[in-house]
């Protein structure tokens, strides 16, 4: 009989399945609580009866993610990692130290199939999504690891976070709750490429919730040729459901924009994208591209980057330039995987 992996359960879920076993509702509190608390054996948690240890031994398990790479950057401290999760696929996840505290950045899925042109994540394609308790456990191995709390999570890792929606969610319920991580959803940010039906299902859903969506461009033409999914939604189809989305949550919703040398930094780009957005609760989020290979394109000289932001903020549209962290340990998103991909089979 396959075992019950109790790191995919929420709360709620957990107490239904513990009574289901015939066990008081309360056990399932005490289980919970423990796992949070980094426990990675039944044995461990000696306020359980003997027997019930024995019997969650049976029928459940609570395994961790098996740790393949580490790098350290010696400049600011970020800490980058390979997991590699059941089946054998690979996931990233990388831990940040800011001055309001530590964020975790996860992973949705190994891989992805939305295939951006200057993403190295999804130069292999979609391997499987993950569960729950995966996305969970990259934050947990990351503070087991590092001896620190980890008080901000940004699911903006390897994959698509709206393509694997529903276990998306309960991994913010399983990262919000206080019995368990007890993270602010205010704390939490969700990166999408831009699934419109997906982002109003989340508003309602997850309001509290902060939501980022790459755009990465400020016309059709470009965005279709450096994202596929634009194939399927129009500039103004996105847009619009993003004011719906503010309407709703009353919200700052943030633009991603890599910037990318030559294709979507000139000036007269920076003009039409704040005509596009101009009147929206908004945030631009300027993000130096990293150079990648594999994908050949350059990331904008930062004195393009500032005119670029300058020109935004002119018209009205508040913009900064991301902070650029670990930078002398292979930043860009997927190089980890792209690497072991060269190195040895996933």
């Amino acid at each position: 009989m396959e075992k019950q992996q109790l790191k995919n359960l929420t709360l709620e879920e957990m107490q239904e399945w513990i009574e289901d076993m015939g066990e008081k509702k309360f056990r399932a509190l005490q289980i919970f609580r423990r796992i949070y608390e980094g426990v990675s054996s039944f044995d461990e948690m000696t306020e359980l009866p003997r027997q019930l240890r024995s019997r969650l031994g049976e029928c459940a398990q609570i395994d961790s993610l098996q740790q393949i790479k580490r790098q350290i950057s010696a400049k600011d401290g970020t800490r980058k990692y390979l997991f590699r999760v059941e089946g054998g696929a690979a996931i990233e996840s990388v831990f940040m130290k800011y001055r309001y505290g530590n964020t975790a950045c996860l992973s949705s899925q190994a891989g992805c199939r939305m295939r951006c042109s200057f993403c190295a994540s999804g130069a292999a394609g979609l391997q499987r999504n993950l569960n729950a308790g995966e996305i969970v456990d990259q934050m947990i191995s990351m503070s087991r690891d590092t001896g620190e709390r980890i008080g901000h999570i940004v699911v903006m890792g390897t994959g698509e976070p709206f393509d694997n929606y529903d276990e998306l969610i309960r991994a913010v319920r399983i990262l919000h709750d206080r019995n368990g991580p007890g993270i602010s959803l205010r704390n939490i940010t969700v990166s999408t490429c831009g699934l419109p039906e997906k982002i109003l299902r989340f508003a309602r859903e997850m309001p509290q919730v902060n939501l980022a969506v790459s755009l990465h461009a400020a016309d059709d033409e470009t965005r279709r040729e450096l994202m596929p999914v634009a194939s399927a939604y129009s500039m103004k189809e996105l847009l619009d459901v993003c004011r719906q989305y503010t309407e709703l949550t009353r919200r700052r919703i943030t633009f991603e924009y890599a910037l990318i040398e030559g294709k979507n930094d000139a000036e007269q780009e920076a003009r039409k994208l704040a005509a596009k957005l101009k009147g929206m609760l908004c945030h631009v989020n300027l993000i130096p591209l990293n150079r990648v290979e594999e994908i050949g394109f350059s990331g904008s000289a930062r004195r393009k980057a500032e005119k670029f932001a300058e020109i935004l903020q002119e018209r009205g549209i508040p913009a900064t330039i991301r902070r650029e962290l670990g930078s002398d340990i292979s930043a860009a998103c997927g190089q980890l995987r792209l690497q072991e991909r060269r190195d040895s089979p996933i």
